[in-house]
């Protein structure tokens, strides 16, 4: 069941560009990538699913995703495509699998408008992973955000809730001292993640 390539989602108001160091690293490790770049704001998840699918081309595939990218990856899974069966883990980097508490205030307090169609994605409550893929959740418990200031006392990348990170049902959940995107850029954290790969 080795993996021999990786679909690489990215973030809110991200692009694939975000992503490329941590895509270098993984091809230096004998991996095909396709570092997909979407329009977070207003998400098509046909031509999504489609990229991804026709990358997978019937080969054993991971994603690697950073926020909501993950949960992306969770409603690509959920369309259960013929494609979608060779995916054979998924690895998340603060991604906030029970729902944003943030995007959740935010659309509460009149900024829905800075969401857009995003929300369909972040405002989304699971409690469980129940996809044969194996799911790696990586958080960050430095809070350099806005997360302590809506969320006082809470344990947090600055963005996304330790807790929302956490899934029933996943293989593993890794903690690091970084912050929300600090986890994108991380040594420590690309090590382990092509650990989980190789």
């Amino acid at each position: 069941m080795a993996i021999q390539q990786v679909v690489v989602l990215h973030g809110l108001y991200m692009s694939g560009f975000v992503m490329r160091p941590l895509c270098s690293r993984l091809k230096k490790s004998g991996l095909d990538i396709l570092n997909l770049s979407y329009n977070t704001l207003s998400p098509d998840r046909d031509a999504i699913f489609a990229q991804i699918d026709a990358f997978i081309d019937n080969k054993n595939t991971a994603l690697v995703c950073h926020s909501m990218g993950g949960l992306v990856a969770r409603a690509y899974l959920e369309a259960n495509s013929y494609q979608s069966q060779n995916v054979k883990k998924v690895i998340t980097l603060g991604t906030p699998h029970k729902g944003s508490h943030i995007a959740e205030q935010m659309q509460q307090k009149g900024f829905e408008a800075f969401l857009k169609n995003s929300v369909e994605f972040l405002l989304s409550k699971n409690g469980d992973w129940p996809f044969n893929a194996k799911l790696y959740s990586i958080a960050g418990d430095l809070p350099i955000g806005l997360m302590p200031l809506i969320a006082k006392g809470s344990q947090s990348d600055g963005t996304v809730l330790l807790d929302e990170t956490k899934l029933n049902g996943m293989a593993e959940h890794k903690v690091f001292h970084l912050s929300h995107t600090g986890m994108i850029y991380s040594r420590q954290v690309m090590k382990y993640i092509v650990g989980l790969l190789i």
